[in-house]
This record gives structure tokens, C-alpha cells and sequence, in this order.
């Protein structure tokens, strides 16, 4: 792995292929323009081949030889190298540390380059397997057991997949058959070297995730190109899992023969993303939507992609008292329960979000009259009057509700109107509604 001297697009034993025609062969494989070997020594990398375009990477390469792990830009923002990917290979007896950089003049999408990066990796690994036959062969008449060699043969590659949780797929489009590498068939927890068809694999996609993945593979064949999704699949035990799919269509004279690509377990990444979202745009509390995605959608309006028609702003009145007398504890279980009653109450509704300590806003679509929108507002203040029991101790909540209709102007002005209807409310005794017409 640690030299090209043995990369190969394949497990092939051709180990006296010149490095730049490995290079080249390299470029083909991920469809980018240029690939370059670099041994890593004091001061600067030091070219040691090079395949495709020429362009300065001397910034990039400087850049990748420092990273802790690889250096992978989708957009570099450069002309020459739009896209940009560094390997860094540590030394080994024979060989310094060197760095691989493959580049493109145009760039990809963040999946994409992540995808060719690993990809790359995958490639260099077979690299290691196949230096290890060379030496297999020379130990072979000492070696009894071959099927210890074979497991010797592959365990470096087979630890690297493991690791990355990667596997490297193909599918010959002439027949349909499958090649799957060990990190595939782990990934669907399918028993290694099963004779696997198209149908057993599309079996353990979601419907949703069927037909995303169809639709992008079949562009990718019409057109020759590549693409990167994410997927959900069940494995054959049942588990959900979230697979970073990647493919590049191979061609001759214009007609598509193979597709090949990647597939990567991002369950955790997936969880932890939905997880940041969640945070990031929802109440934790309350488990509403807070008030910066509230204003989100609000601002939507301004750019004429919303569908707010009307918009109710909700206050829980006397919260305060609530809080001094019961304490907070008690107060936090009065807005849980304000909240839960407003989601039963507005099923309907656009959005219903926490959009501070006691207050909540409604946004309804375009075409809700204002009769509708009252006669739901009387709903909500009507439910809430229902006392709130907990601890033995039974709280009476109320609310009071301002409304505004959206026919002209801005958001900012639509929550104006509404805070103006607010207020009229509580002076009106609380407990009840107001209306503006904006």
C-alpha cells in the first residue's frame, strides 16, 4: 500500500507495469485528470511520477503531506484543480513516505470526493495484497499450508475495508452479474462469497431508497457519467442501516459496459447528523420547532417559497405566577403539556414552533379565511383551559392568541400585525383572541 510500484485498477500480478502507466491506469479508474507520486522528503515533495494534466499543486501537496489523514477538497476554488484528494504513504524498508494527489479540473460534490479518496484507498490496498504475493512466491517452498497464504494474501486489504467499513462493488452490464468485495457482503450481512444477483441486493433497499438509487444509476448508464447518494437499506438480520453509495459508469465507444463504485456504512454519520439537525432546528423540550427554524420558514415568505397565509402567536398567560408559585420544575411540565395540546389541536397547520419561554407561534397556509383561522383559535384557548394535574396539584394554564393575515408586505410585517393582535388580547382580558387583517 505504501508504494505504487504494484497499483492496479484489479488484483493483477503485472508488477512491472511502469508507475506512471499505473498512474494513468489510476485516472481511468476514477475518471479524474490527473494523478501524481511524490517521494516525502525535508522541505518539499519530490515528484516521482506523474499521469494526466499538468497544473501547480505545490500548495495542496504542502497542505496534504501535513493533514493527519488524507486531504480531500471538493471545490478548491482553483481553476487548474477543482477538485483535490491527498494520500499520504508512510515509509516502508524500500520506499520513503510518499504522497499520492489525484486532481480534477472540475469539481465534485462533497459525497463524490469522499467517495474517490476512499476508493483510491481501496485501490492502494490491493497494492499491499499483491506485494504480498510477490513475497509469498519467494517464501512458497518453505510454506506448506496454502491456505495461510491466502489469509497472509488479504488480511491487509480485508483490515482496511473493515476499518473504513468500505466495501467495492461492480456490476458487468452485459449480464447483471455482481462482484462484491468482503466489505459489501459484511455490510448486508450476507455470508461471504455468496453468489449474489441484483435482485438479492435491491431486495434489502427501502422503497424509497429503490427508487432513488434506480433513477440515479440509470442517468449515470444513459449519459456515462458517475453519481453518489445516500441510501437506507435492512440487512438480511434486519438491521437499518445507511450506506454511502457511489458509482461511475465504464464505456466503450459510447456504450456503457460496466458500473462500479463504493459502499460505505454511515450509519453513525447519519445519526449523528440527524441528531445535530434535530438540536439545531427543534425545541428539545417541548419537541416543537424553535424559533430559528421558525424564522426560517417566516423568511421563506420574503423570497416568495413559503406558504404562510396566516400566522398565530400564542402566550401562555400568567407563566410567571405559575413558575414562583408551583416552581420551575412544575412550570416546564405546563408548557410540555401546552405544547402537546397545540400539536393535537393544529394537525393542520404549516408549522407550530417554541418560539420563547412561554410563547408559540401557528402558521397556517394560504387560503385559510379568517373565520378558520379564529374558529382555530377559540379551539386552542378552549383546550387549554383544561387544568393541568401534576404532582396532585391541579394548575389552571390559559392562553391568549393574536392573529394576522398575510395579503401584502413582508414577514416582518405579518409578525408585527400578530404581536399587535397580542397584545389587544391580554388587554381584552386574556384568555382570548384578537385579529388583524394585514
Amino acid at each position: 500500500m505504501h508504494s505504487l510500484a504494484s497499483v492496479s485498477s484489479e488484483p493483477a500480478d503485472d508488477l512491472d507495469v511502469p508507475v506512471a502507466a499505473r498512474l494513468r491506469r489510476l485516472c481511468q479508474l476514477l475518471r479524474v485528470d490527473g494523478a501524481r507520486l511524490s517521494n516525502l522528503l525535508p522541505g518539499r515533495p519530490a515528484l516521482v511520477a506523474r499521469a494526466g494534466i499538468e497544473t501547480p499543486l505545490a500548495a495542496l501537496e504542502q497542505r496534504a503531506a501535513a493533514a493527519p489523514g488524507p486531504l480531500v477538497i471538493a471545490d478548491t476554488g482553483q481553476r487548474e484543480a477543482r477538485f483535490y484528494a491527498g494520500i499520504g504513504l508512510p515509509a516502508e524498508a524500500e520506499h520513503p513516505a510518499q504522497l499520492l494527489s489525484l486532481f480534477d479540473a472540475r469539481p465534485r460534490s462533497p459525497a463524490m470526493a469522499t467517495a474517490i479518496a476512499a476508493l483510491a484507498s481501496e485501490v492502494l490496498a490491493w497494492a499491499v495484497v499483491k506485494r504480498q504475493r510477490r513475497q509469498i512466491a519467494v517464501q512458497q517452498a518453505a510454506i506448506a499450508d496454502s491456505a495461510a497464504m491466502e489469509q497472509q494474501r488479504r488480511s491487509l486489504f480485508d483490515r482496511a475495508s473493515a476499518t473504513a467499513r468500505i466495501g467495492i462493488w461492480q456490476c458487468n452490464l452485459g449480464d447483471s452479474s455482481l462482484t462484491w468485495t468482503n466489505g459489501v457482503y459484511d455490510l448486508f450481512e450476507i455470508p461471504r462469497n455468496t453468489v449474489v444477483t441484483r435482485e438479492m441486493s435491491l431486495a434489502c433497499y427501502t422503497e424509497a431508497s429503490r427508487r432513488q438509487m434506480e433513477a440515479a444509476r440509470a442517468a449515470a448508464i444513459a449519459n456515462c457519467s458517475d453519481f453518489a447518494l445516500d441510501i437506507e437499506i435492512i440487512t438480511t438480520r434486519g438491521r437499518h442501516r445507511w450506506v454511502r453509495l457511489t458509482g461511475a459508469v465504464e464505456s466503450r465507444d459510447g456504450v456503457a459496459t460496466r458500473i462500479f463504485g463504493m459502499k460505505q456504512d454511515i450509519t453513525e454519520e447519519k445519526l449523528l447528523a440527524d441528531r445535530t439537525r434535530y438540536l439545531a432546528e427543534f425545541d428539545v423540550m417541548t419537541g416543537l420547532a424553535n424559533r430559528s427554524l421558525f424564522q426560517h420558514r417566516l423568511a421563506e415568505m420574503d423570497e416568495q417559497k413559503g406558504d404562510v397565509g396566516a400566522l398565530l402567536l400564542v402566550d401562555v398567560d400568567g407563566f410567571k405566577q405559575i413558575n414562583d408559585t408551583h416552581g420551575h420544575a412544575i412550570g416546564d411540565e405546563c408548557l410540555k403539556v401546552v405544547a402537546e395540546r397545540l400539536a393535537e389541536t393544529c394537525g393542520d397547520a404549516r408549522l407550530v414552533a417554541r418560539i420563547g419561554g412561554d410563547e408559540f407561534a401557528i402558521m397556517l397556509a394560504s387560503g385559510v379565511g379568517v373565520a378558520e383561522a379564529e374558529s382555530l383559535a377559540e379551539t386552542v384557548v378552549q383546550a387549554m383551559r383544561r387544568p393541568v394535574v401534576r404532582q396532585g396539584q391541579k394548575i389552571q394554564v390559559g392562553v391568549s392568541i393574536g392573529i394576522a393575515h398575510h395579503r401584502s408586505g413582508s414577514s416582518q410585517e405579518l409578525f408585527r400585525d400578530a404581536d399587535t393582535a397580542l397584545y389587544a388580547a391580554k388587554a381584552a382580558g386574556r384568555g382570548t383572541s384578537r385579529t388583524v387583517t394585514a
